[in-house]
């Protein structure tokens, strides 16, 4: 008897590259579909082919190998205050930049003209795709995106920086921003002692002119110490107050801003973050003394949208691999994919990433018309709800995908660990689950027309199915009841934002996805889900499994 070949490897799923990562989704193709164009589907296929290329993932992978690492001085001993990247971050920030996921969205929409109807659409769409080739350096990118609804608070400053940040090239290093043909935003808001409770920051901020301050404490938490320019709160003499802080001065000196260490976090390892210290460091009054939460707000808003972009492309990359490799893995006598029950928990994984995706999207596009009232208003509360829901649940469906590859999906080469580490990081940033819950009572209570908002975009899909129509009044019954007690509200706050969160995804499958997934979403999720994945009951399975596969 011969010995078996054991250099001969048979019955592993091959590497999935070489699809497009936006034309090849379904869902993603679809959602922009709804909300835009075909010229703006068309005008993201480059962008979908990159991402999914063995050369973007080679990039993602290295990265995520070779560490930020902190250069405080220079071999002079001068303070420098740098960050170094390995040439893979470079070469993922320079697509993405050029691909007009930062700030471009912005300049595009102020233009009268058929590129800037869809801008925010287009953006968020190839943020979700672009992501899937290595999250941690879409961090800049968010901040970037965000940071220009809340420097219009000062019309000189935005002026300067608006159109550095709008730039579609990608120039790093710390340089006169005048002298660049490009720049990065980032944002600094906790500090130790107070966390996402900022009112308790004691950073001081002393008017040394007009509106130029002197700040003088810390920040405990700021991502991308590198970008050009930060968006940060500090106590002025009349409260807390927004500050524009250049890393570079317009005389050319380097502003005074330590960085005192890189964190050491559990994920998005490719991304730097970091604390910082301020000793007289220079800073522009961004917005009115003591408004400091009002004006970053919007970036906050910005940001949250970008959370769940992020999340939504963090279920799909999952889903993506896990709908791989049972279609190309036999077991037990036939490929897992023809497995009843492996379809089950794929349909369940993939059912979850459609809501995700079709909740991301429709949010992105109430940006692209602000000046229409109820899309304001939806934005409003369907920002922090969607924040809360689908970041929430991203944890244990990366979780589930990663064990539909079994051994190999614990095992770094699968990416799927990173995925894994990645998938808690957007419900942390930008405010928690609990934050998130609360700021939605909060704006139902401040602003009527958000919950108006909300009852009308969930009854658009009323009549449809009974199962909705029933949890959609037991939803509305449930608020009844709570706003009563003010304690019993916010005990219930993390239920009803979940409830308002999971209608506002049924309502949108219900109007635009096939049958097969809007039948499976309203059973499962709207008729009391099993606690795990992989416990649907009856449906279409193998449709929605086939839908969510990518093909080459």
């Amino acid at each position: 008897m011969s010995a078996p070949d054991i250099r001969r490897v048979t019955n592993q799923a091959p590497p999935l590259a070489g699809h497009n990562v936006v034309t090849g989704d379904a869902a993603l193709a679809a959602a922009v579909l709804c909300h835009a164009d075909e010229e703006t589907l068309e005008s993201l296929a480059t962008l979908g082919a990159e991402a999914g290329s063995a050369e973007a993932q080679e990039h993602g992978r290295l990265a995520n190998r070779f560490h930020p690492e902190l250069v405080p001085y220079d071999r002079y001993g001068n303070r420098v205050d740098e960050v170094t990247f390995h040439p893979s971050w470079h070469w993922l920030m320079e697509k993405a930049v050029g691909h007009g996921l930062a700030a471009a969205p912005w300049a595009l929409a102020e233009k009268d003209s058929a590129e800037g109807e869809h801008a925010h659409v287009r953006r968020a769409a190839g943020f979700f795709a672009w992501s899937q080739t290595e999250p941690g350096h879409m961090c800049p990118i968010s901040m970037t995106y965000a940071a220009v609804p809340a420097l219009r608070a000062s019309e000189p400053l935005a002026e300067q920086w608006v159109p550095r940040l709008a730039s579609t090239t990608y120039d790093f290093g710390v340089r006169d921003p005048a002298e660049k043909l490009g720049a990065l935003a980032g944002m600094g808001m906790t500090e130790k002692q107070g966390g996402s409770d900022v009112r308790q920051n004691i950073t001081e901020a002393h008017p040394v002119d007009a509106d130029v301050y002197e700040l003088h404490g810390h920040k405990w938490f700021t991502s991308a110490p590198m970008n050009d320019v930060f968006l940060v709160l500090a106590q002025a003499p009349h409260g807390l107050t927004c500050f524009l802080l250049p890393r570079v001065l317009p005389s050319g000196e380097r502003n005074r801003l330590d960085v005192v260490r890189l964190k050491d976090k559990l994920g998005n390892r490719s991304n730097a973050s970091s604390e910082l210290e301020f000793r007289g460091t220079t800073a522009y009054r961004l917005g009115e003394e003591g408004r400091g939460v009002r004006t970053i707000i919007d970036m906050v808003a910005a940001t949250r949208l970008d959370c769940v972009l992020g999340s939504a492309s963090l279920m799909r990359r999952a889903v993506a691999e896990a709908g791989w490799h049972v279609a190309h893995r036999s077991a037990f006598g036939g490929v897992l994919a023809d497995k009843p029950l492996m379809q089950n928990v794929i349909a369940d994984l993939a059912v979850e990433s459609e809501a995700a995706t079709a909740l991301g999207m429709r949010l992105a596009a109430a940006v692209d018309r602000p000046d229409d009232e109820h899309e304001r208003a939806l934005r409003r509360i369907g920002l922090p709800l969607a924040k809360f829901w689908v970041c929430k649940r991203t944890p244990a469906m990366v979780a589930e995908a990663l064990e539909c590859l079994g051994g190999n999906g614990y095992v770094e080469d699968s990416v799927m660990p990173l995925l894994f580490r990645e998938s808690p990081l957007n419900s942390v940033w930008e405010g928690s689950g609990n934050v998130n819950a609360l700021d939605v009572l909060r704006a139902i209570q401040r602003e009527p027309e958000v919950l108006d908002a909300w009852i009308t975009e969930v009854g658009r899909a009323k009549g449809a199915d009974k199962r909705y129509d029933r949890a959609v009044d037991t939803t509305l019954a449930l608020l009844g009841e709570s706003m009563a007690s003010p304690e019993e509200l916010e005990r219930s706050a993390r239920r009803l934002a979940g409830s308002m969160a999971t209608l506002l995804q049924g309502s949108l499958l219900i109007q635009n996805s096939p049958d097969e997934v809007a039948d499976i979403f309203c059973a499962s999720r709207l008729g009391g889900h099993g606690g795990t994945y992989g416990m649907l009951s009856g449906g279409d399975q193998r449709a929605v499994l086939d839908r969510a596969t990518p093909s080459p």
